[in-house]
């Protein structure tokens, strides 16, 4: 992170001493403002944010750090202002990184924002994440945590994450949080135990258990500390005793059946959570049956993220079902689970219930052309306002093409929609491209690369969006496209309303390479033809249609 931060340094100006002037700070929102909103690596994989949602942001990282950077110059008086600025310039970069890794808010988020609400002003958020990763030890904690000491402070909310504490550092930490508890929100004390041995951790987390217990928190995050089910156990005090909870992250934390169990059981009350979040742990099918339990006691989830789970069929069924509960949900990401056919055939059931889905992930769910076609069916019914889908790595091919166009065709909202790993080849691609050609005016993003298409499915996806208003990332990556269908697609994109810009890279694709046809299409040749051939005869004519 720390050379890619290095690309948003803010190095268009030169600050000598502390503070800078207006018209800096003013420089330094618009300098944000232009890299947050322009393309670049981090737009084409999370999303391009727009100019108004990038300057709302620029401005909230500038005042954030030159408050945190106006508190280090205020300790050291004697100073000439420089390690203030360093750290101001260190900040916004690292802040403006993770923005755009967040990537655009949607329509949903902009409405009733639930996950990522945002930043009130510094001096009621107490951050000590900042920095390189480091073991904290009891001085150091007496000295970052002297702000919650301070009567009648209005810290709301507290992050500690990528800071190390041992027992010592934690025996200084407890009594202070404890005496801050009561005004509490929002506590985030993810990777807070890195690199301690186990029974250091543990006890860590039982004295800030300790402490913390009774706070009446909306927000708690307890990621990436390797809990497994003894460190659910070591936070048993503060769980149970959150009945509150509006949103609840439980990633990366080796959750495994006992620790789901463990975790569904503590926490007294799910329900007004609004994002409940599992992702990367190993749950499997056993554990899933737990994390399902806490789901149908979660009636007002609107994001619920269990990716990365090694949840298989079984688990995949009873999740399934246990979501037709969460009536309100808007972001659902499932991704890269074992689940089949069967658990995809029962989410299709549920997805009639889930009528306000704006964002859904299911790529790499060994789906096939059953569980799609299933579950494009339902969607098609009931979200008609879906702005996300991903079905990447599903083992999709051209059979399943139709019933994807025909939901293709209904869903005008598409934003992004990622059908990367499959096996469409140009049957597929023709088809699923000539669905999206009509309307569509907000779609923005396209993946369909690894597909096995060749010049005809790269000049259909091409000629798709070349008029698309505000299209950004074409991915046509990792196919067997000539060099002349390149030529042809680079073309029509610049015919088009969009510029060559919107063309991902292309150092994957394979202008040698074939598509293996099993033995029905080399039947299916032997009669009719060269399919290339016969496709490309019917688009000889296609042209992309420009401004008048």
């Amino acid at each position: 992170m720390d050379s890619s931060a290095q690309d948003f340094q803010p190095r268009t100006f030169s600050v000598k001493l502390w503070p800078p002037s207006e018209s800096t700070r003013l420089l330094l929102v618009e300098r944000m403002t232009k890299n947050l909103s322009n393309d670049s690596i981090f737009s084409r994989k999370y999303g391009l944010l727009g100019q108004e949602e990038a300057h709302e942001n620029a401005e909230r990282i500038e005042q954030l750090c030159f408050a945190s950077a106006n508190e280090q110059f205020n300790k050291e008086p004697d100073g000439d202002g420089s390690s203030a600025v360093q750290l101001y310039a260190k900040e916004t970069s690292k802040m403006m990184l993770e923005v755009l890794k967040k990537g655009p808010r949607t329509a949903s988020e902009s409405e009733a924002p639930v996950a990522d609400a945002p930043l009130k002003p510094a001096d009621t958020i107490l951050d000590i994440s900042g920095g390189k990763r480091a073991f904290i030890e009891a001085d150091e904690a007496k000295e970052l945590l002297s702000p919650l000491t301070k009567p009648g402070n209005s810290y709301y909310k507290i992050c500690f994450s990528n800071r190390s504490f041992g027992v010592d550092a934690a025996n200084v930490a407890g009594p202070i949080l404890e005496s801050v508890k009561n005004q509490l929100t929002e506590v985030d004390i993810s990777d807070f135990v890195a690199g301690r041995p186990e029974d250091e951790a543990l006890d860590v987390m039982r004295i800030f258990s300790k402490a913390l217990g009774g706070a009446v928190l909306r927000y708690l995050n307890i990621s990436d500390n390797a809990l497994g089910e003894k460190g659910v156990r070591a936070f048993s005090e503060l769980l149970k005793s959150q009945e509150n909870l509006e949103e609840l992250y439980v990633m990366n934390d080796g959750i495994s059946e006992d620790a789901a169990k463990a975790l569904s059981e503590l926490i007294p009350s799910t329900d007004k959570l609004k994002v409940l979040h599992f992702h990367n742990n190993m749950t499997g099918d056993e554990g899933a049956v737990y994390v399902a339990e806490m789901v149908k006691r979660s009636p007002n989830l609107e994001s619920f993220r269990c990716s990365a789970t090694r949840i298989g069929p079984d688990g995949g069924v009873a999740l399934s079902e246990a979501l037709g509960t969460c009536t309100n949900l808007k972001k659902l990401d499932l991704r890269d689970n074992l689940f089949g056919v069967d658990a995809g055939i029962a989410l299709s059931r549920t997805l009639p219930k889930l009528p306000d889905l704006v964002e859904l992930y299911l790529s790499d769910l060994n789906l096939e052309n059953k569980g799609t076609v299933a579950i494009v069916s339902a969607l098609k019914r009931s979200a008609p306002q879906l702005e996300v889908l991903e079905l990447a790595g599903n083992e999709i091919n051209a059979k399943a093409a139709p019933a994807l166009a025909e939901f293709l065709t209904a869903m005008q909202s598409l934003k992004k929609l990622t059908l990367a790993e499959n096996e469409l080849k140009d049957d597929g691609a023709v088809i699923i491209a000539q669905s999206l050609e009509d309307g569509h005016a907000d779609l923005k993003e396209l993946d369909v690369s690894t597909n096995m298409f060749q010049r005809v499915g790269a000049r259909c996806f091409a000629r798709a969006v070349a008029n698309k208003p505000g299209f950004v990332h074409l991915n046509i990556n990792g196919n067997f496209i000539s060099d002349e269908g390149i030529d042809e697609v680079k073309d029509m994109l610049k015919a088009g309303k969009n510029s060559l810009d919107v063309l991902g890279p292309l150092d994957e694709n394979d202008p040698e390479g074939e598509p293996d046809d099993d033995e029905e299409e080399d039947n299916k040749d032997a009669k009719d033809g060269d399919d290339q051939d016969g496709l490309d005869s019917k688009l000889q004519n296609v042209k992309v249609e420009q401004d008048d």
